[in-house]
């Protein structure tokens, strides 16, 4: 099936670009494109995208109170949400954490980053640039003077998972580091999520941080 995006950026250089760049992909089509906040709950509401690609920054209204709007209690339609940031919206993100995104990207993401997140949104998964992921633990997360002493719910496969989600690794860089395949490191991902009630790797690896494993 093909993912339907809408995409949603005051830059209209950003918007064209991430529009070239989606083009070429067999399974997803771009159905709509906003300039502002308003704009896109407008765009959202006429064509019902999978995928909303949200700049946070944006005129009128900004992309957080628009994924809010989206997700809003009984809302008819509820796109999947990727936030796009850039490095000086670590405050935005983390809001967004509360409101429902399902990924966060950087606007200078190459293009199989980009279509990576499209993808995993559109299945219920949440792509997050490892980067962010990293910078947003060393602002929001103090870690603890030593490991937690309560048994961890991991195994010690999983523990070694979160530990290199933690340090800001790809799934591709953790699979090469573990010797294991990128679809293992996803099953070990959804496994740790399910364990430890969490939504996304932002949260697995402030987990590692709380419990001093990332140390």
């Amino acid at each position: 099936m093909t993912i339907r995006v809408l995409l949603a950026d005051d830059q209209t250089i950003v918007r064209t670009g991430m529009a070239m760049i989606l083009a070429a992909e067999d399974d997803i089509e771009v159905v709509a494109q906003a300039a502002d906040g308003v704009a896109a709950i407008q765009q959202a509401d006429e064509h019902r995208p999978d995928v909303v690609l949200m700049d946070i920054r944006m005129p009128r209204l900004n992309g957080i109170e628009a994924l809010r709007h989206l997700h809003r209690p009984g809302a008819a339609h509820t796109p999947k949400v990727v936030m796009v940031t850039t490095f000086d919206d670590d405050e935005y993100v983390h809001q967004a954490l509360h409101h429902g995104a399902c990924g966060f990207l950087l606007k200078d993401a190459g293009p199989r980053l980009l279509a990576e997140a499209v993808r995993s949104a559109a299945s219920g998964e949440a792509l997050i640039s490892p980067s962010i992921t990293v910078r947003l633990l060393q602002r929001f997360t103090r870690p603890a003077a030593a490991p937690v002493s309560s048994p961890s719910p991991l195994s010690q496969r999983e523990t070694e998972v979160a530990a290199l989600v933690s340090r800001g690794h790809t799934n591709t860089e953790i699979a090469a580091a573990l010797h294991i395949s990128a679809g293992t490191v996803k099953t070990h991902l959804t496994n740790i999520q399910s364990k430890l009630g969490v939504r996304n790797r932002v949260e697995i690896a402030a987990w590692a941080w709380e419990s001093g494993l990332a140390r």
